[in-house]
Formats: C-alpha cells, structure tokens, sequence
C-alpha cells in the first residue's frame, strides 16, 4: 500500500462574533493561532492550506510568509461545514488523499500529538479505517472528549464532499462510525476552544 500524502488544513473562515475580533489573529507565544497552527501542521504534513472567508485580508500575510496556501469559501454563512469541504477539495486538487484537520480559535497541540496522530493512520488505514479522531479521557468522569485534529483519508473526504453543505462532519462520520479509530491522547488543547474574551483570559492566564 501506497504510504499517504498527509496536507494540513486550517478552517478560519469564521465570523469570531462572541470574540469580537478574528480569533486567527489572537496573539499566542511568539506568534499568533494562525501562525501557530501552520507551524504545528508542517511538522507532519506536505503542505498547508488555510480556508479563509471574508477576513482573507488580514489573514493573506501570515499566511503566504509561512509558506501555506489559501482557499476561499465563498459564503462561509453556510456554515462550518461549507468551510471543511472547501478545504478538503483543495486538498485533492493539490494531489492530496489525507487531510490533518484543524480549526484555527485553539492554541495548538504538540508536534509529538500530530505525529502521532498520523502515524496512527498510517496503521489504521492498512486496516480499513478512514478517519483518526483525537480524544482525551476526563479523569473525573471516564468519559472521552474528542477533539481535533482530525485525519481524513481519502474514502472519508469523498463521503464529506458529496453530502449536502447543510450536514455537518458528525453526522457524515457517525454513518461510518466503524471506519473511525479514536485514538486516547494526552494532550488538552485538542479539546480546548477559545470562543470569547473570558475563555481567551483564562487560557493566558
């Protein structure tokens, strides 16, 4: 079996309405989310490719200083969903059959999480599987968080692209939920979302 040919994808074509300012941009160590996240991708990854929306603007610099690519959703009001098959169609375009899929409003994970996370599907699709799903065990309860990135490989990234742009990537999943490898990661930025100023304060703090 052919070994895959991983692109990063970065979905922030979001409106970052509850942050009051693009979440992409949110200063982070040295750099910023964006910034951060492609640096995080290229470590395990051919190439980069961001999904912008009407903030492609501001975002165009640090992108194509890093060395990434953008791609455009047209009318991200559609959802994020729109966003996902818009990158994922760039990724074949780009002669890509795996994606490593990330959203851009968390800090990023480790380098050694997304090595492992694909080395993970280089294994699990010589088994049949299509999809590596992160997830983090909450001592507290037991219970499994999932979280991103997550590795579409090329059967998952046919099947999210020909659904309706009103589904959601969940639901086009769980119809293959016998494809899907859950890998347990030790690592809870995979899980955290920074979607307000509070949550924002609180990760610096």
């Amino acid at each position: 079996m052919i070994a895959p040919a991983f692109a990063g994808v970065i979905l922030a074509a979001g409106y970052s309405t509850r942050m009051g300012r693009d979440k992409a941009l949110l200063p982070w160590q040295n750099t910023n989310f964006l910034g951060a996240a492609i640096e995080m991708l290229f470590a395990s990854t051919d190439l980069v490719i961001v999904v912008g929306g009407a903030n492609v603007g501001s975002l165009k610099s640090e992108i194509y200083r890093r060395g990434a690519f953008l791609t455009i959703n047209p009318d991200p009001s559609r959802g994020q969903f729109s966003s996902l098959q818009t990158g994922l169609q760039e990724v074949l375009n780009r002669g890509r059959d795996a994606a490593v899929v990330t959203l851009v409003d968390r800090p990023p994970i480790s380098s050694a999480t997304v090595a492992a996370l694909t080395e993970s599907f280089r294994i699990e699709s010589r088994a049949g599987k299509w999809a590596i799903v992160p997830e983090v065990i909450d001592p507290a309860t037991g219970m499994a968080k999932h979280g991103h990135p997550i590795i579409l490989g090329r059967e998952m990234i046919e099947f999210i692209l020909k659904a309706p742009v009103t589904n959601n990537a969940r639901d086009v999943m769980h119809a293959h939920q016998d494809r899907i490898r859950y890998v347990t990661v030790e690592d809870d930025n995979t899980i955290r979302n920074v979607n307000t100023p509070e949550e924002y304060a609180a990760l610096l703090g």
